[in-house]
């Protein structure tokens, strides 16, 4: 029987994609050329700039022809006061989950402050020397994407205090698919703030209107936003990202898997943090999951202390996989093997849902529904999310 599953587990690699639930736009090879990120359109927002206290929300992918945004408007005359450094720090070299220390940045000597951690919404002494608050970070159009989080939190801090906030929008490389649960607000969390699927087809720019629109934040009508398009993008466009979005995500197939395979993270199975190819393998010992054999070390800056450090693991590489989208028939297959042989799956159940957004994708699986039956069972709400999101779209 074992042998029988993972033979199901490998074709299922190759035939993924059928089960995907994608957006209205139907991808096209269009080439990417003539798009010009939010922060290249600079009349439509140096000129708020003038005279003010800046504070840039930025990483390491806030970069614009291969110049950092800090150095960018430093050079143009804006008094950049402040840098807020979300998860994975303001060089993009911490850990997942890792704390991000407040410092200062040794090229510009900008105060750095962490918002990450306890520290996620600044506080009001730190706010009191700011006018605009910037927010410019390439986001994969994920839910438990924890930029998005950020943003929130940080919008918010802006509305109370009376802070103009500007998004630099950014194209969204998974923004075809709108698919998975709407998130439940019992099981709110930093992974999840908002009431929106695991793929919700936005930019960063469109979740922004929508966050102020929807009133999920304090003081929400009284926030000044200007959200700065990405010039000539369309929804059907294709993305590859010229940086990588986090130490975890460093390629395009990195990227399309993410959606897929984060829920494994809720279990003992490990999708190749402290490898080289993160997020584009699974893998499990002492019960083989495929044929592809690897060893997680730790890498300094991506992931210290990887599930299974130092231990060889078997299971399967995708990194020529054609999964897109959100697939759940290697999680449902991977669960079916652990029960099988009397292993706990779900170890933590808690972030399971958290991630889910709600405790019924994880039980479905417990119950044995297919993919089909569960992806079925979201669909009157994919279609309320869409119409609901329909006034704060910005691309065709």
């Amino acid at each position: 029987m074992l042998i029988r599953l993972l033979v199901i587990l490998q074709c299922l690699i190759l035939s993924a994609c059928a089960h995907n639930s994608t957006d209205d736009a139907i991808l096209t090879d269009t080439p990417q050329v003539n798009l010009s990120v939010g922060a290249l359109q600079y009349q439509q927002y140096l000129p708020q700039l003038e005279g003010k206290r800046v504070g840039l929300v930025v990483n390491q992918t806030s970069q614009v022809n291969d110049t950092h945004i800090v150095d960018l408007l430093r050079d143009k005359g804006v008094n950049v006061t402040k840098i807020f450094a979300p998860e994975h720090g303001f060089r993009g070299d911490h850990d997942a989950g890792a704390h991000v220390k407040s410092t200062v940045d040794t090229k510009t000597g900008i105060d750095v402050v962490s918002i990450y951690g306890s520290n996620k919404k600044p506080d009001t002494t730190v706010l009191s020397e700011l006018d605009v608050i910037i927010f410019d970070i390439q986001d994969v159009g994920v839910r438990f994407y924890t930029y998005i989080s950020s943003m929130h939190y940080m919008m918010e801090a802006a509305a109370e205090n009376n802070i103009g906030f500007i998004v630099l929008d950014r194209p969204n490389p998974n923004i075809a698919y709108v698919d998975g649960p709407v998130l439940d607000l019992k099981f709110q969390s930093f992974v999840g703030m908002h009431e929106i699927p695991v793929l919700h087809g936005m930019t960063v720019g469109e979740l922004a209107k929508m966050i102020k629109g929807e009133g999920w934040i304090n003081k929400a009508s009284s926030l000044n936003l200007t959200v700065v398009p990405v010039a000539h993008y369309r929804r059907d466009m294709t993305y590859s990202l010229p940086v990588q979005p986090s130490p975890n995500l460093p390629n395009d197939q990195s990227i399309a898997l993410y959606p897929s395979l984060c829920f494994f993270e809720a279990t003992p199975i490990t999708i190749g943090r402290g490898t080289d190819f993160p997020f584009q393998v699974i893998g499990y010992s002492p019960i083989a999951l495929g044929e592809f054999s690897f060893t997680p070390r730790a890498i300094e800056g991506a992931s210290m202390n990887p599930k299974f450090k130092g231990i060889e693991v078997q299971g399967l590489d995708l990194r020529d996989s054609t999964i897109k989208g959100l697939d759940l028939s290697l999680f449902i297959t991977a669960y079916k093997t652990f029960t099988q042989n009397e292993q706990t799956f779900f170890e933590r159940a808690g972030f399971m849902d958290k991630l889910a957004g709600t405790d019924k994708l994880r039980l479905a699986i417990e119950a044995g529904q297919t993919e089909q039956q569960i992806k079925q069972s979201w669909q009157q709400d994919l279609a309320r999310f869409k119409q609901q999101r329909a006034a704060y779209l910005l691309y065709q």
